[in-house]
């Protein structure tokens, strides 16, 4: 075995014999309180109102200690204080991030907390945590991407809907995109096609190809292994389908010839009133009001195709993960099972006006008509084992291009991204 292997499997081992008493060592000690230090990006006020709503408030036993952090810098951050040994005990671990951090995170073993619990608490989407040496981190909250549609746009074509599948954008774009006479768009009814200019464009292919049936990337083994150009046994690959329709609304040969790279992002397009479909997430709605207050503009779920059986609303999970360098374990844990049992993740949810990632709380629809939306698009919520999002938002931005730039077609570009896809995510390999 392994050196990694002998610790991992020491530790199982402990955890084995004393697991549940080990967790649940400081539970109704009269000591002082133990003092757990936290780390994430929402503002303080933020976090102090879901502490406020949750046992911790006031309590005996533990002392909390959060510090907000930069997103562009927390990654660095990060990695600097656990060398220097001022890491926090917990971290907010978005779920793009989970491989990336994932040797600095103390799993919580399956014999202390189940799979069976795990599945019974929360989503399906947010199984993403479930490593195979145990839970990596508890979901907190869920983002997930929906589809933002302007009203004014809708009515002047007279649509009273907008599209439920995705067979429906072919017409759609004939009804609401304008073009010149040098085929100049100056309104267009959806931003696919390209990459640099569409906000959010990784997350919408990897929408289109998970629906087509497609995970992306699997667990085998430790490890994690692509499958972006898994045939699933039929003639076409299903990502190939996928960023074939994705491409096509890009192509001025095509009647559904909707956008370009010359365009403005899709954000700002939508927000200018020029744009009829923007997909987003549910997180990006207080800014778009914020920015444009009389926009007119409804939220959606994410379309399906017809007849699938594969409904997928991609989302960015936020879950909260022990790290290896706490000297309080028991602790951690205690405090992260308060944070994402049903109080704190209500709260979360309040304050952030986000979907919840727990079933109980899902089963009460919200009467606001935009968070209705978010928790049905919460419940259909999945994501991919992203190796390093940066990373792969590179792999997936050459794809497109070479293929809307004619370097490559469709199957071989799909099948150059898997094998950049698997060379990434050797760099995050355990040895087995």
């Amino acid at each position: 075995m392994s050196k990694f292997q002998m610790i991992l499997t020491g530790i199982f081992i402990i955890l084995a014999v004393g697991g549940v008493i080990i967790f649940s060592a400081y539970k109704g000690s009269s000591g002082d309180a133990v003092t757990v230090v936290i780390w994430g990006t929402i503002p303080e006020a933020t976090f102090s109102e879901v502490v406020q709503a949750t046992s911790l408030y006031q309590s005996k036993e533990f002392k909390i200690e959060y510090k907000q952090k930069n997103v562009t810098e927390f990654d660095t951050d990060f990695v600097e204080a656990l060398a220097s040994g001022r890491g926090p005990d917990i971290f907010m671990l978005p779920s793009d991030k989970m491989l990336k951090h994932r040797n600095k995170i103390f799993p919580i073993p399956y014999n202390v907390f189940t799979q069976r619990q795990f599945k019974d608490y929360f989503i399906e989407g947010t199984e993403i945590y479930m490593a195979p040496e145990g839970t990596l981190a508890f979901p907190i909250w869920t983002d997930p991407l929906v589809m933002y549609w302007n009203r004014t746009i809708f009515t002047e074509a007279k649509l009273t809907q907008p599209p439920k599948y995705w067979d429906e954008f072919h017409n759609l774009a004939k009804l609401i995109t304008k073009k010149d006479g040098a085929l100049n768009i100056q309104r267009s009814a959806v931003a696919f096609g390209e990459f640099s200019n569409i906000s959010n464009a990784k997350a919408i292919i990897l929408n289109l190809v998970m629906q087509a049936g497609n995970p992306v990337a699997v667990w085998n083994g430790l490890n994690v292994s692509s499958v972006f150009a898994d045939s699933s046994g039929g003639v076409v690959m299903p990502a190939e389908a996928a960023v074939n329709f994705y491409t096509e609304f890009g192509n001025p040969a095509k009647s559904s010839y909707s956008w370009n790279r010359s365009l403005s992002a899709s954000r700002d397009y939508f927000l200018s009133g020029d744009l009829g479909i923007y997909f987003g997430f549910a997180s990006e709605i207080s800014n778009l009001q914020l920015k444009n207050p009389n926009l007119n503009f409804d939220v959606s779920e994410v379309p399906t195709e017809r007849e699938s059986k594969y409904y997928v609303s991609f989302a960015n999970f936020q879950g909260l993960a022990i790290t290896k360098a706490t000297k309080v374990p028991a602790a951690a844990f205690s405090v992260i099972s308060i944070l994402s049992g049903k109080d704190g993740v209500k709260a979360f949810s309040e304050a952030l006006n986000l979907p919840p990632t727990r079933r109980d709380l899902l089963d009460f629809k919200p009467t606001d008509a935009y968070m209705s939306v978010f928790y049905d698009s919460a419940i259909r919520a999945k994501t991919w084992l992203d190796p390093e999002p940066t990373e792969s938002n590179t792999i997936f931005k050459n794809m497109i291009e070479s293929i809307t730039s004619g370097r490559s077609r469709t199957g071989e570009a799909v099948l150059k991204a898997h094998r950049e896809l698997t060379n990434l995510l050797s760099k995050y390999a355990i040895s087995q």
